[in-house]
């Protein structure tokens, strides 16, 4: 690649997921992106399992006795011994009850970004909104993940992930909307304008909470019940299985849920501005993917009655890769 074209496609945004995390990069014609699953398994150590995974380039790390296999693999070790992933990362920071979270998400960083292609190429990174109500704040996970990439040669900055979603979709509106990513750990929101954040918040109850609500209600393992959402489930056609009903159910209570704070976040906001004329709604993020996720939730959104009006509600063009897209978009606007 000659150096003007290089120099033409720098720039990254990186969404930084508890489920998965994807990279953004300016292409020829648009964006490329690629992604990673945030999780890894233990696997006992043998010379032959680590000469067959190196070979197969499955991304991997030796610690004493154990192999950790971390990446878009994890899952298929998992469901091959009948156990659980180990996460990184919970309800959308470092995870501080997992003791090689910090060591994982490095590697699973490292292995999508690689070294900067310049002295401090310019890098946005996701991080989650402030709880709504209050709560625990992401601080000591940002400043990692910026040393992280520090480390990596990056100029790191960081972007709430909903607001990463209104950079990715309503440049039409500019930058004027909702913008909501329906992820593992977390669900967060952001009302801008003019590209302004007006509020933006997190809540608990998303991808994880319906995986584990699930799993106890139908005796089955989270990473089981996840693969089983993400291949077979849809709403209104679940009836035929334990593990598929119980996924409807706790899907049911996390839209309610995600609806019912839009309302509170209303009402807790001193500085909502008199938007004239109605705002998009996108909705982002793995959770938001089965078939009929939009209509169930424009269904409940229906009830309730907010303070600005809303002139339509859709999915972002690309779900899963929508807050990396926002990040990009957020870090070429700097350069």
């Amino acid at each position: 690649m000659s150096e003007s074209s290089q120099k033409k496609h720098l720039g990254v945004g990186l969404d930084v997921g508890t489920s998965r995390i994807v990279l953004a990069r300016r292409a020829d014609e648009g964006f490329e992106f690629r992604s990673e699953l945030d999780a890894f398994v233990e696997v006992p150590f043998s010379r032959m399992t680590k000469n067959v995974l190196e070979r197969e380039q499955v991304p991997h790390i030796v610690t004493g006795n154990q192999i950790m296999v971390f990446g878009n693999e994890a899952d298929t070790f998992a469901n091959l011994f009948h156990s659980e992933t180990r996460r990184p990362m919970k309800q959308g920071i470092l995870n501080p009850e997992e003791p090689d979270g910090l060591q994982l998400i490095r590697h699973i960083i490292q292995a999508l970004a690689g070294p900067s292609r310049s002295k401090n190429e310019k890098l946005c990174f996701s991080v989650p909104a402030p709880k709504l109500g209050g709560g625990e704040t992401a601080s000591f996970h940002q400043a990692t993940l910026r040393q992280i990439l520090s480390e990596l040669g990056y100029e790191a900055e960081s972007v709430d992930e909903g607001l990463a979603v209104i950079y990715s979709e309503l440049e039409s509106s500019n930058f004027t909307g909702i913008g909501i990513s329906c992820g593992g750990g977390m669900c967060n929101v952001c009302l801008a304008y003019l590209s302004v954040p007006v509020f933006s918040y997190s809540i608990s109850k998303a991808g994880d909470f319906i995986d584990e609500q699930a799993a106890q209600a139908s005796g089955e393992i989270a990473t089981r019940v996840r693969a089983v959402k993400e291949e077979s489930f849809e709403f209104g056609n679940n009836q035929s299985s334990k593990i598929l009903q119980a996924i409807g159910v706790y899907y049911d209570e996390m839209i309610r849920g995600l609806v019912e704070s839009l309302d509170e976040a209303f009402a807790r906001s001193k500085k909502v501005p008199r938007i004239r004329k109605p705002v998009p709604l996108i909705l982002s993020g793995g959770t938001a993917l089965p078939r009929g996720f939009l209509e169930r939730f424009q269904k409940v959104f229906e009830s309730r009655k907010l303070p600005i009006e809303v002139s339509e509600i859709r999915l972002a063009e690309s779900p899963l890769n929508a807050t990396a897209r926002g990040a990009l978009v957020a870090t070429l606007s700097t350069m």
